[in-house]
């Protein structure tokens, strides 16, 4: 849309005549064009410049500044409401002026009246007096029609740069706000402070004057009555009061049952945004019904206050129309009995007149009032908001230095998130980082480690120190921030291309084969927080993003946790350590394998730096880094970077050169394998938006009757509708005909009047109680079948619908169904019927008056739809213009720290303004197209009162009796407001029912296969062995689209550990998705203990499958509700599994224990505790079958450690597949598949893949400890004994990654293998692996971490080997239980 938005002409008011901005003619153009074509987001002209957000923006904030400086410290006023004063008063005091000028114009139409009636009463007229009078009517009708439609259109205009102004004033202010400050506003918050409160602006200057006109009119009308009656209207008064006070607390309960509704409706969107984000992991635990009744329950809640609200709506009706039939009987008795005024035509029918002046004063002040509540509180909302705490970028939390030697440096530096808290988050932190520096961070979950790189980043409140950093900046985040748009939007990141660099950065964040694979390359558009990238190509998107931006300093907070070891080695070797080889790089990680390529290590724990120094000097100090080192279970992957050294290697070691192909992995090779195809060509898979153009006719309409089933309805409404009216009228002509009889006294005249008068309000009761209920089932149902399909549409439609879009629906698309659309459709029917027994009354009188008003209607209706054509498709467009704005700031929230490292807030900002003022461009069209039908309209309705006015002038004198002439003209004053509410109405239920339209394109999406089959659920006991059989598996994300698995066979033994290893996009994940039926097969079956499982319900497969995906998920709750969202267990069962996945000792100190509450998204528990939570919840469902989805990726060595051994012993009976990228986390598992572009290349047990020249050998032999000049133990071991070579070294490295040990048991087993070996060649071995391993002794007793170290030591001394005898001699009582661990990366 920004790019769309980028060219378009502006709008014609600018350059307009003074007569083309009266009758807002120099819309014509688009009007002409919209008539002509469906309108697109390009023809909409872009606003003048002081209408543009920016200018908004700049006024208002001068204004707040300023206030800001004059504040005092108890002073409580709202600023954001008196800045909006300063700003706009000026253009506010014009609109007043129009609206002065429309309310007089009204206030004295009944003294025409009045006028008209008197002179058709005398017996003598004067034809020129008679001509006057309707000189004086076109005069008035001239100034109220063009005062009016400049008040409503300025009033708009002028609310329109309010909302822009706040909404900017928003946005800017999330981009300063403190890290503190966010915690106290959510993104959804922020988003409604822009979508609700800001949005509110809008409307509020054309409440805000019409609230003090209608008083104003109030008064002139009161004025008025007591002009034409005297004392007589005094009673009336009485009244008056009443209805009037009857409003105020009538208001008050309407008041609170919408801010009760808000509040109900903003906790239902809170929870279902966080559901479609988490809808992934909803289906794969089945956990949909739940989740639905959730909602449902807080639809309920919502349904409860919204039934209130629209019948309270009827009694409000009631007593809209019931009062001026009571003040009017009560003023013609008061006249009859003080005799203030004689009963007669002229005195009836101008208090009739002016009574009806006064009704809707009446009814709209406490309306008004309500909405100026509602605007008080956005104020309130918006003002909290805007004076909470910014970053201190001035006493600032680092400051900006330029230093020869250090690029970062932090002294004495004390640090904490939380004001509150006591102890700070970083303590004692002293740093000197030199330029082009590379600095590893390490240390366990919670140590601080992120917190350290946003202390230099400035994200974190400073309590005492200096920090200083050199130059500018690059942040790559620990979980991926990936913006709606193409893959080459985000890596240039708002730079100028420059293709080489732009290459080069690629290149070396091995995503150039990605690109190549995409379907529109570095086109391709990127889905909703990344949706549519697998974590790995989302954090090489980042991490391209900071090559690209060439800083000096590079923070990258643990980058290579969501990618596959090979290719975490290209990352380091080729973009860490090459791209950025002149820069200085932060790098926080949890893989110790990269520690030693690195200049200096920090390591932290319990918020300090305990240690730091080189890999070497810290493995040998033998402390907190060697106990993170042995915990460390991957194996320590990185690539060669210097050839020579390999080439050198060969020489030196290998008897056979070919063999260096099956160690080494050169960067082709390993490029060959990435790849990921998640879409059809030539379709990207964020579609645009669906929107239908052109006039969809009354189809929405019908459907939205058809829904609630209401046609019944419908037309008791249009016959309550009916009968009211001909009440109406009726009562009106019994008084034009009833003061000519002379037999009828004052008290029959009044009392039958009264009668009928009551019996019509009645039945307005009755017509607007069953308008709430249409509307009441209406909403049901169409909420119903929505929320019934998202839940059931397949995780594809989740993948290619941003949320925003699902959003929309469910909010402002759900409000206009429930409050706009009953109400609309019943103004329609019973105005078109009043606009017909309107022109009825005056042809009845004056006959010729059809002459005009005939050809009038059909003037009318012509305008009407040449107005249409434009307006449908404006207020089409402007749907898909919110939803833009909303995702973006909702966007720049969860990225705010990166774009403030990268000092791209003025670009975000500067985009945001362009998507506030396409939607202000599209508010601004409507209202003008708006202004300039209704000014038409008026017009050819106002010729045919100003005909039925001149033909009563006209006609020979007592052809009419006055109270005919009363009726007529009372009448004919209707029929202008009638016509122009009618078209108001009309155009609005035509913009409404877009939102039918909308929602029900959601209630037609597919669905998935139902939850249970009814006639084909396997037993309670299935899965009782765990066998799962797969048989030529295809799959395909889209028909047509490439086939992303391509006939995979195999079986999975029951009880079996399987790893599933391949590349990035290799196909992993798309398996397990097959396995759960998240993707169905377009061909072969997958087989679950001899059941297909595609021919069962997806509840009864899910809920059998156990899995710990990749990136955890909690919802906002409770720490129970987490872990047993469906209330299946026992809190001894709950505190169980909390146990063994070893959270107990956290909880247990937790003040409300498993009650304790979890924020948004797991906000309060770090990544390595939310993945904990996640083995809690499979230890409680204890299924045969568990999925380990790379679920150790995110998470430190010492959380992972927990993780496998409690896998290992909580599932030892169970079938286990581990999706890995890391070889060792797979090494041990019975089976390993390696897949490769979709297709099983191999499927065997680890040890014999091993042992060939397989990809799996070759995913492992990246793997190299440091030292030995750069060889592996397998190297070591072949370099010096080229007879033990092939025999010992397999076995005995199997042993040690499947193992990590090697214990007595093994060299005896050793022995058996290696009875022709001579001493000297085990000799040989041993003391190659003196100098770089340790061994670690530990008799069966002893504890894991209380052992000694022992070096291997001289073998010629007393600790030798015994040839013979084949036993370690080491002074410890039970040698066969000694057990050799290897250290140096191998745990």
């Amino acid at each position: 849309m920004l790019a769309q938005k980028a060219e378009t002409k502006q709008t014609g008011v600018g350059h307009a005549t003074l007569l083309s901005k009266l009758i807002f003619s120099w819309i014509n153009s688009l009007l002409s064009l919209g008539y002509s074509k469906s309108l697109d987001l390009q023809d909409i002209p872009s606003l003048v410049p002081q209408d543009e957000a920016n200018m908004a923006y700049q006024k208002f904030v001068h204004a707040w500044e300023s206030l800001v400086r004059e504040r005092t410290k108890n002073n409580t006023k709202s600023l954001v409401l008196w800045s909006i004063v300063r700003t706009f008063l000026e253009e506010n005091i014009i609109i007043a002026f129009y609206a002065l000028i429309r309310t007089i114009s009204v206030a004295v139409s009944p003294l025409i009246l009045y006028a008209f009636v008197n002179y058709s009463n005398r017996t003598e007229a004067e034809l020129r007096e008679g001509l006057s009078i309707v000189g004086i009517l076109i005069v008035t009708k001239v100034f109220e029609s063009l005062s009016q439609r400049h008040w409503f259109f300025n009033s708009r205009r002028s609310g329109m740069k309010m909302r822009s102004a706040l909404m900017v004033a928003v946005y800017q202010k999330q981009l300063k706000l403190s890290s503190l400050a966010r915690t106290r506003h959510s993104a959804g918050e922020i988003v409604n402070y822009i979508a609700v409160d800001a949005y509110r602006m809008g409307e509020f200057p054309w409440w805000f004057h019409l609230t003090w006109t209608c008083a104003l009119q109030l008064v002139l009308s009161i004025v008025i009555l007591f002009g034409v009656v005297g004392i007589g209207a005094i009673p009336g008064l009485v009244p008056l009061l009443i209805c009037g006070l009857l409003n105020v607390p009538f208001a008050r309960i309407l008041q609170n049952c919408q801010t009760q509704f808000m509040i109900a409706q903003d906790e239902r969107l809170r929870s279902t945004s966080e559901i479609l984000n988490s809808m992934k992991i909803i289906k794969l635990q089945s956990w949909e019904e739940k989740f639905k009744s959730s909602v449902d329950s807080l639809r309920d809640k919502e349904f409860v206050w919204l039934s209130k609200a629209q019948i309270l709506k009827a009694f409000g009706s009631f007593l809209y129309w019931m009062s001026p039939t009571m003040i009017s009987a009560v003023v013609f008795l008061g006249c009859a009995v003080s005799k203030s005024a004689p009963l007669n035509a002229e005195t009836i029918f101008t208090v009739l007149a002016t009574l009806r002046n006064m009704a809707e004063p009446v009814r709209m002040i406490p309306e008004a009032l309500s909405v100026m509540i509602q605007v008080k509180v956005s104020f309130d909302r918006l003002n909290n908001f805007l004076l909470d705490e910014e970053l201190n970028r001035d006493d600032s939390e680092r400051n900006f230095k330029q230093c020869s030697v250090n690029a970062v440096e932090i002294q004495d530096g004390n640090f904490i998130w939380d004001r509150e808290f006591v102890s700070p988050t970083l303590t004692d932190v002293n740093l000197e980082i030199k330029r082009g520096q590379k600095i590893a961070v390490c240390g366990p979950v919670g140590s601080g480690k992120s917190s350290l790189l946003y202390a230099i980043l400035g994200e974190i409140h400073k309590i005492s120190g200096t920090v200083n950093v050199g130059a500018n900046l690059a942040y790559v985040s620990q979980s991926s921030w990936i913006q709606s748009g193409t893959v080459q939007d985000n890596i240039l990141f708002g730079k100028p291309m420059d293709k080489t660099r732009y290459e080069k950065a690629i290149k070396a964040c091995a995503l150039d084969k990605d690109i190549n694979e995409f379907s529109h390359g570095d086109l391709t558009e990127i889905g909703q927080r990344g949706i549519n990238m697998s974590g790995g190509q989302k954090q090489r998107i980042q991490l391209a993003r900071a090559v690209y931006n060439d800083a000096d300093i590079y923070l990258l907070d643990d980058p290579f946790s969501a990618v596959d070891a090979h290719t975490a080695a290209i990352l380091l070797n080729d973009c860490v350590m090459t791209a950025l080889r002149e820069k200085t790089v932060i790098l926080v990680t949890h893989q110790v394998e990269f520690l030693s390529e690195v200049d200096t290590i920090l390591v932290m724990e319990g918020g300090k730096v305990i240690q730091s120094g080189r890999y070497e000097n810290l493995l040998t100090a033998g402390t907190a880094f060697e106990l993170l080192v042995s915990a460390h279970k991957d194996t320590i992957t990185e690539l060669n970077k210097d050839n020579k050294n390999i080439r050198g290697f060969e020489n030196e070691v290998l008897s056979n050169p070919q063999d260096s192909q099956g160690f080494y992995f050169t960067k082709n090779q390993s490029e060959e394998e990435i790849s990921s195809i998640k879409g059809p060509i030539g379709v990207q898979l964020t579609k645009e938006e669906e929107k239908v153009t052109g006039n969809v006719g009354w189809k929405p309409f019908w459907d939205y009757i058809s829904y609630s089933k209401g046609s019944f309805m419908l037309c008791l409404i249009v016959l309550a509708q009916s009968v009211f009216i001909a009440l109406q009228t009726a009562s009106t002509f019994w008084l034009a005909i009833a003061i000519e009889i002379p037999k009828v006294t004052n008290a029959t005249l009044i009392g039958v009047y009264a009668l009928i008068s009551f019996a019509s309000a009645a039945f307005i009761y009755v017509r607007t109680y069953l308008t709430a209920l249409l509307g009441l089932r209406a909403s049901t149902a169409f909420f119903s079948s929505f929320t019934t399909a998202i839940f059931n549409a397949p995780m594809l439609f989740f993948d290619s619908t941003p949320v925003g879009r699902i959003l929309t629906r469910a909010s402002s698309d759900l409000s206009i169904l429930d409050f706009d659309i009953p109400y609309s459709i019943t103004f329609v029917a019973s105005i078109s019927i009043e606009i017909l027994v309107v022109i009825s009354i005056m042809a009845s009188v004056t006959w010729q008056v059809l002459y005009v008003a005939v050809p009038a209607i059909v003037a009318s209706i012509f305008i009407q739809k040449y107005y249409q054509a434009t307006a449908r498709e404006l207020t089409r467009i402007n749907g898909t213009t919110k939803a833009p704005i909303m995702n973006f700031a909702a966007e720049t929230s969860l990225g705010v720290v990166t774009v403030r490292a990268y000092s791209m807030a003025d670009r975000f900002f500067k985009n945001y303004l362009t998507l506030v003022d396409t939607d202000a461009s599209l508010f601004y069209h409507s209202n003008v197209a708006m202004e300039w039908v209704v000014l038409r309209i008026e017009a050819v309705q106002n010729l045919t009162v100003i005909t039925a006015a001149l033909l009563l002038i006209l006609l020979p004198q007592g052809y009419v009796s006055p109270g005919l002439v009363g009726v007529s003209l009372s009448y004919a004053f209707t029929l202008t407001g009638a016509q122009i509410f009618w078209t108001r109405w009309f155009s609005n239920l035509s913009n409404y029912i877009i939102s039918v339209e909308r929602i029900k394109q959601f209630t037609h999406i597919p669905t998935e296969p139902p939850a249970t089959v009814e006639h084909n659920q396997p037993p309670s006991s299935w899965p009782s062995k765990g066998k799962i059989v797969i048989q030529g598996l295809e799959v395909r994300y889209r028909p047509n689209s490439p086939l992303v698995l391509k006939g995979i066979s195999c079986t999975f033994k029951e009880g079996s550990m399987v790893g599933v290893v391949g590349r990035t996009g290799s196909g992993k994940s798309t398996l397990i998705s097959a396995l759960f039926c998240l993707v169905e097969p377009s061909r072969g079956n997958i087989l679950i203990d001899g059941i297909n499982i595609c021919s069962i319900g997806l509840k009864d497969l899910r809920t059998r499958l156990s899995i710990i995906p990749q990136e955890p998920t909690l919802f906002k709750g409770s720490i129970r509700t987490n872990l047993d969202p469906l209330d299946m267990y026992s809190d001894d069962e709950i505190w169980k599994a909390v146990e063994k996945c070893q959270l107990k000792e956290t909880i247990s100190k937790l003040p409300n224990l498993l009650d304790s509450s979890v924020s948004d998204e797991g906000g309060n528990w770090s990544l390595g505790q939310q993945q904990l939570f996640c083995l809690g919840r499979v230890l409680l469902k204890r299924n045969r079958i568990l999925v380990l989805d790379e679920a150790t990726a995110s998470i430190d060595s010492a959380t992972d450690v927990i993780l496998q051994r409690v896998i290992r012993q909580e599932f030892a009976e169970c079938t286990v597949i581990t999706v890995a990228h890391r070889v060792p986390t797979v090494i041990d598992s019975d089976m390993v598949m390696v897949l490769s572009y979709g297709k099983v290349v191999e499927y065997d047990e680890p040890s014999k893949l091993l042992d060939i020249n397989s990809s799996f050998s070759k995913l492992d032999k990246i793997t190299k400890p440091k030292k030995l000049g750069g060889l592996g133990i397998r190297k070591a071991i072949e370099a010096n004994t080229s007879m033990l070579g092939k025999m010992v070294c397999d076995y005995l490295w199997i042993q040690l990654l499947k193992h990590k040990y090697i214990s007595g048991e093994m060299f005896l087993n050793m022995k058996k293998k290696l009875k022709s070996v001579t001493w000297n060649a085990i000799k040989k071995v041993l003391s190659a692996l003196k100098d770089d391993f340790q061994f670690r002794l530990e008799d069966g007793n002893s504890s894991f971490w209380f052992t000694n170290w022992y070096g291997v030591g001289n073998l010629e001394d007393k600790n030798t080997i015994d040839n013979n005898s084949w036993k370690w001699v080491w002074h410890i009582p039970a040698p066969e239980k000694v057990k050799f661990f290897l250290l140096d990366g191998l745990t």
